[in-house]
């Protein structure tokens, strides 16, 4: 098959270009070649911008059998590309988020006839309206994938960005939601790699969505002692606050945690087993977070300093709720 990816370098696109090259399929990745270095030399790479509607339009006119799409975050851009690649693409596959289900999380495992309703997310609302206007549309053959966690060259961490990874490395204690037994769900890229490549060229997953994710969910606790384990850096200090107590010290963390991260989920991947085959997720988050030690180092450099001054004063004010423990009789 000819297949052209649009993005290509991100948590999840990389491992999915090896996995479909590994297949025999010839891959076209567009970008804007910041970060090729590592991609199959079998790929064509072809650097140009999304917003360049000349490049852009270049490539759907040369009607590939199945185009992915990394890049869509909002439903304008949407619309560009139901308008560039219908009657030009045999299998249009949109990358949304398991984080558009419905939260707060009332039926477990998650199985795609969950609804999307998540009052938290901005980000997972316009995944699940782009879903929608897919779903209402003849005219562009498409395939839904809801990635949940799924991690290369970042530690899986519940704030999305060098946060906890910094402080570890810096011997400071790392703020975790609620008490940290919650139930989360992370699955390497090289996991989901395989199955995802699969669906690629079936016609039985045209119309339908389906999550990718491994079958087993870790606590919080768990997650975070294994980066600490594959950092080196010992057993790490938590501090649990609650997750809407957090949410009043930054409301930017809203959909983060309230929005996905804070209940306890799985996934029933009973579905895209059912297309894709089944299939084993075996990196588990002990060995996942050693592989992302190794091959992408970790940064101890602050991420941002009004943020890591704000996690220092939650920690401090959480240690002293409850006052002298010595008075208590």
């Amino acid at each position: 098959m000819r297949v052209l990816y649009v993005g290509g370098t991100g948590e999840i696109s990389f491992d999915c270009i090896h996995e479909s090259v590994r297949q025999g399929h010839e891959v076209t990745v567009f970008n804007r070649g910041h970060h090729n270095a590592g991609l199959p030399s079998e790929c064509r790479l072809v650097t140009g911008d999304m917003e360049d509607p000349v490049a852009y339009g270049r490539l759907a006119r040369e009607d590939f059998d199945a185009v992915c799409q990394f890049r869509l975050f909002a439903p304008e851009t949407l619309e560009r590309d139901l308008r560039l690649f219908t009657d030009h693409c045999g299998q249009y596959v949109f990358i949304s988020s398991a984080s558009a289900y419905r939260k707060p999380v009332r039926d477990l495992p998650l199985t795609e006839a969950t609804p999307l309703e998540n009052p938290y997310w901005a980000y997972s609302q316009a995944k699940a309206a782009m879903e929608a206007r897919l779903g209402v549309q003849d005219g562009l053959p498409y395939t839904i994938v809801r990635p949940s966690h799924t991690y290369r060259t970042r530690m899986p961490t519940p704030l999305g960005n060098n946060a906890e990874v910094s402080r570890l490395l810096r011997g400071k204690p790392v703020v975790v939601h609620g008490d940290g037994e919650s139930l989360w769900t992370v699955t390497h890229a090289e996991d989901f790699a395989r199955p995802f490549a699969r669906l690629l060229g079936d016609p039985r997953a045209l119309g339908e969505a389906f999550h990718i994710t491994g079958d087993r969910a870790w606590s919080w606790n768990e997650i975070f002692e294994a980066i600490a384990a594959a950092l080196g850096v010992g057993k790490p200090a938590l501090v649990h606050v609650a997750s809407e107590t957090l949410v009043r010290y930054h409301a930017e963390w809203a959909g983060p945690l309230l929005g996905d991260k804070s209940p306890s989920v799985t996934f029933d991947n009973g579905k895209v087993k059912e297309v894709a085959g089944d299939f084993d997720c075996p990196i588990g988050i002990w060995l996942g977070a050693k592989m992302v030690a190794e091959r992408y180092p970790q940064s101890a450099e602050p991420f941002d300093p009004a943020l890591d001054a704000l996690l220092d004063r939650i920690v401090a004010e959480q240690e002293r709720l409850g006052g002298d423990p010595a008075v208590i009789r």
